[in-house]
């Protein structure tokens, strides 16, 4: 066969030729990025363990971990990259375990039913960014519309896209009517009734085909509605929609997958159930008693408060028209009781790890859950314990991240202000690495 070769062909190949070397040029600059030693000179560095502040430490990073830690600053002309932290306050990367990167609620006036799936994974790449710009190296997405967070976090871990290290649940599982169920606002002759695979179940059998499907998919975990919730459309915040064995089968099953659950709950009964099936943690925890809490004190529960939610809420539906009539009373009556609740199990022993709902209110504010927790009774760095060493260990990370320790994840953010006298200093985050590779 005989080819024959045009002006184009040639351009193409020269073109062709040229692609490919500048891709192994930058193949090559990365991988000695990543194999070169970096250095950070930090002036005041906190400990999140005793709360005390280490002055003028040097830390050594090499292929994304923390290798040493030093007193003093070493000389930075040995290192590949070096930055210069001596004039700010260096602490871990910070965790937030319940966002929703694919959404952001708006009015009802606002609301667009014609968004297309592509729409919300951009949506949710925009909002990854802006929650690492913020600090947070390290979130838990608890329910999306399918596979949103569970493809970009799978970009961001190939390098493609910039973002914080994602867990997450993909879609929901809830029963037919209960929050989460994607029909709920929607005319009855407009929809087929909704499948496991789409979130929706009602037998064992469901059950198990929902978090396989979810095993299946690439989810880190399972998110659950074991109550019913403020924002969906439908009358109940707080009834129980799981039954103790529904629950127990499904505990059992994601567990076999090596998959943890959170549970979405507000009213008590629900969170009883859920607390005592085994969940990993109960999300919100409104009407949370002395009943619940000896429950979850008993099992380990976590409790994921998301008091900015709660307060989100409550002053949105004092807005005419912002939510759903049906919506405006549940968020008016659960909302400012989050707070009060959070305060409670905190002084009660709880274990608490830092959550905002994030997407609920405006990605890039999580810092506020912090003033909340100590407008609650937190220390603030109780609060910021919460965000790194408690959230770490929910995330059964705690050998890998929530430290600035030789051995664990470069996550190190920095700002000028200290957030040990005044936590709201952690709105002006300055420097933000992730594993070894600097973002802001």
């Amino acid at each position: 066969m005989t080819i024959s070769l045009n002006v184009n062909n040639y351009g193409a190949i020269f073109m062709n030729i040229i692609n490919k070397s500048v891709f192994f040029l930058i193949l090559s600059v990365q991988f000695f990025h990543l194999n070169g030693d970096v250095l950070v000179h930090a002036g005041k560095l906190i400990d999140v363990e005793t709360g005390k502040i280490e002055y003028r430490k040097s830390i050594v990073i090499k292929n994304s971990l923390i290798t040493s830690i030093s007193d003093g600053y070493i000389n930075k002309s040995d290192f590949q990259e070096y930055h210069d932290l001596k004039d700010s306050y260096v602490l871990p990367g910070l965790m937030d375990a319940h966002v929703h990167l694919d959404m952001e609620y708006v009015p009802k006036a606002e609301m667009n039913m014609k968004l297309e799936p592509e729409y919300y994974a951009i949506f949710a790449t925009a909002n990854a960014l802006k929650t690492l710009n913020a600090g947070f190296t390290t979130v838990r997405n608890v329910g999306d519309g399918g596979m949103q967070t569970i493809s970009l976090r799978n970009a961001i871990n190939k390098g493609i896209v910039p973002g914080p290290r994602i867990l997450t649940s993909g879609k929901t599982i809830a029963t037919t009517g209960g929050h989460g169920d994607p029909t709920n606002e929607l005319p009855t002759d407009l929809y087929e009734p909704p499948s496991p695979e789409e979130g929706v179940v009602d037998s064992f059998e469901d059950i198990k085909k929902a978090v396989r499907q979810r095993y299946k998919d690439g989810a880190n975990g399972i998110k659950i509605t074991a109550t019913g919730g403020v924002l969906s459309v439908a009358a109940s915040g707080e009834n129980p929609q799981f039954t103790n064995s529904e629950l127990e089968a499904l505990i059992s099953i994601a567990k076999d997958y090596g998959l943890w659950v959170a549970a979405h709950a507000h009213g008590k009964q629900g969170m009883l159930r859920a607390v005592n099936a085994g969940v990993n943690s109960i999300e919100h925890g409104t009407y949370m008693d002395k009943e619940v809490m000896d429950a979850m004190i008993k099992n380990g529960t976590y409790m994921v408060p998301t008091i900015l939610a709660g307060e989100w809420v409550a002053e949105k539906s004092k807005i005419d028209n912002f939510f759903p009539e049906i919506v405006r009373p549940k968020a008016a009556k659960i909302g400012p009781k989050i707070l009060d609740t959070f305060s409670k199990a905190y002084k009660y022993g709880v274990k608490i790890a830092f959550g905002t709902d994030s997407g609920v209110s405006a990605h890039g504010d999580n810092w506020q859950e912090f003033v909340l927790m100590v407008r609650g009774g937190m220390t603030p760095i109780e609060a910021i314990q919460s965000a790194t060493l408690e959230t770490a260990k929910l995330f059964n990370l705690e050998k890998e991240i929530g430290k600035i320790e030789a051995g664990f994840s470069a996550d190190i953010i920095a700002l000028e202000n200290n957030p040990l006298e005044n936590i709201e200093s952690l709105k002006d985050i300055s420097f933000v690495m992730k594993e070894g590779i600097r973002y802001k």
